[in-house]
């Protein structure tokens, strides 16, 4: 049985697709593939259909990681068909449980650097939308960062499966 993880940032151009890329990377080199499959969405459809922004895609070509992507926005119905939704910020998980159909549905969001140990109070990786290359390369370091715990995460719910 396949785990699905989806990420979600405003507009699936920025936060959410970089995390798409270094999680998908992370799930490969754990030798995961086929068990767990890795997507992302955003809370708006203002980007749908377009790629990810050129600066994400810069950052991460330059760290050696994947930036194929088509942006799209999330929906409701895909609750029923994931076992984790990954929200990037405080504002996208309160939009994600405003959208849970089910309480168990609510259960399934979780902000991204809840999984980093080294990341304090503040769990939100800041929108390097409106800003420059900088920070673009901090919310890299944040998702890589996370990325340890949440594979952590991950693989036990996948062995757990599998029991």
């Amino acid at each position: 049985m396949t785990y699905r993880v989806c990420f979600v940032c405003t507009g699936n151009i920025c936060r959410s697709p970089m995390a798409e890329s270094v999680f998908r990377a992370r799930v490969t080199e754990a030798g995961l593939d086929g068990l767990v499959e890795v997507d992302s969405a955003g809370t708006g459809g203002w980007h749908e259909g377009d790629g990810a922004d050129p600066r994400t895609v810069s950052v991460l070509e330059e760290h050696g990681y994947d930036s194929d992507h088509t942006a799209r926005r999330f929906r409701a119905s895909w609750f029923a068909g994931l076992d984790l939704v990954i929200a990037l910020d405080e504002s996208h998980l309160k939009a994600l449980r405003r959208l849970a159909p089910t309480e168990r549905d609510a259960a399934k969001i979780r902000l991204l650097r809840s999984y980093d140990p080294t990341a304090g109070d503040d769990l939100d990786v800041p929108d390097p939308y409106y800003g420059g290359m900088d920070g673009f390369e901090t919310c890299l370091d944040m998702v890589e960062a996370a990325g340890t715990g949440l594979l952590a995460a991950v693989r036990e719910a996948v062995e757990g499966q599998a029991a």
